[in-house]
């Protein structure tokens, strides 16, 4: 009899730590390019006239050792307000000799690590060397996930928090524990002018950053919107900026800051510059030039859950955390 090892929100936090996951995040991405990890598009069931949703996403590693990872999540836009990550579901992982199932992770821990991760990985890429001011734009679980990324791969001095509820603002910079100043502002606009490096993580559905309030050479990591419909960066923003993917497929069909800038700006495919595995192997050379902007479309995959998974029923096993089911 085999055993199932299940792995709730703490275990995963404590099994998958932010430095680690941004290195972890590098390896994967550069896997995906070069062809040992593989993924299909996500399957998102979107029932009539409900406003939550739950999103499938199957992955495939070959090599060094096979297996399969199945991310299930549902969400549910309403549950910040009732202090519930929007993110709720597991990750299951299956051996990929016989298919038996492995392990169940928490979904809502593994996501809001590992996307804060890959934001961190594009940062180390794609923003300047000199970054300093860092604006966040949300307050919610991604925006405290990316206060830590972000201090993992720039030396900021201070950052600046905007939230559309300021006392969310305001707890969040109160409650940071980042290795730089954080205070919390009034509008998007103070956030953003100034800024370096600029996360959003809202769920807003239309634009809450402007092109004119980008500065000369900033990088922008856009991670609150996940489907075509919704964006957080206007249209002038994504056409003046080089743009980079976590894929090319899912920019293509989910993201809805490029696909609603091609019909009001007239970019295309060619728009985009790179994914960021691309980058990592060097087949793309990142940004160019200081002046350049920079966008990083954060839309998450399941190859970055998959290796999380991995990672985190490794270490499990050695530490004897979770619980094991019979199976």
């Amino acid at each position: 009899m085999s055993e199932l090892l299940v792995l709730p929100h703490d275990d995963v936090k404590r099994l998958l730590p932010m430095g680690d996951c941004i290195e972890l995040m590098a390896e994967v991405l550069a896997d995906l390019t070069r062809g040992a990890v593989w993924q299909p598009l996500r399957f998102v069931v979107r029932p009539p006239d409900e406003p939550s949703l739950m999103g499938l996403m199957p992955a495939h590693r070959s090599q060094p050792q096979p297996a399969y990872g199945l991310k299930i999540v549902c969400i549910f836009p309403g549950n910040p307000a009732r202090g519930l990550d929007a993110h709720q579901g597991g990750v299951l992982l299956f051996d990929g000799e016989t298919g038996a199932p492995r392990a169940l992770l928490d979904a809502s821990a593994v996501t809001e690590i590992r996307t804060a991760a890959v934001s961190g990985v594009a940062t180390r890429l794609l923003a300047r060397e000199d970054a300093t001011e860092l604006a966040i734009l949300g307050s919610g679980v991604q925006a405290r996930s990316h206060l830590e990324a972000m201090a993992k791969v720039r030396p900021f001095a201070r950052a600046r928090v905007w939230s559309r509820t300021a006392e969310h603002a305001r707890a969040l910079a109160a409650e940071a524990s980042a290795p730089f100043r954080v205070e919390a502002v009034a509008s998007a606009e103070q956030a953003v002018r100034g800024a370096d490096v600029v996360v959003t993580a809202t769920s807003s559905r239309e634009p809450i950053v402007e092109r004119e309030w980008l500065e000369p050479g900033a990088h922008v990591n856009a991670v609150g919107s996940s489907i075509p419909t919704a964006r957080e960066l206007d249209a002038e923003t994504v056409a003046a900026a080089s743009l980079f993917a976590d894929t090319r497929e899912s920019m293509l069909n989910e993201g809805g800051d490029y696909l609603l800038a091609v019909s009001e700006a007239g970019i295309g495919p060619d728009h985009i510059q790179a994914e960021l595995g691309e980058v990592l192997v060097g087949a793309h050379a990142g940004r160019r030039s200081a002046d350049e902007l920079t966008v990083f479309k954060s839309l998450g995959i399941g190859v970055e859950d998959l290796a999380a998974a991995e990672l985190v029923y490794a270490r499990a096993r050695e530490s004897g955390a979770g619980t094991a089911v019979p199976w």
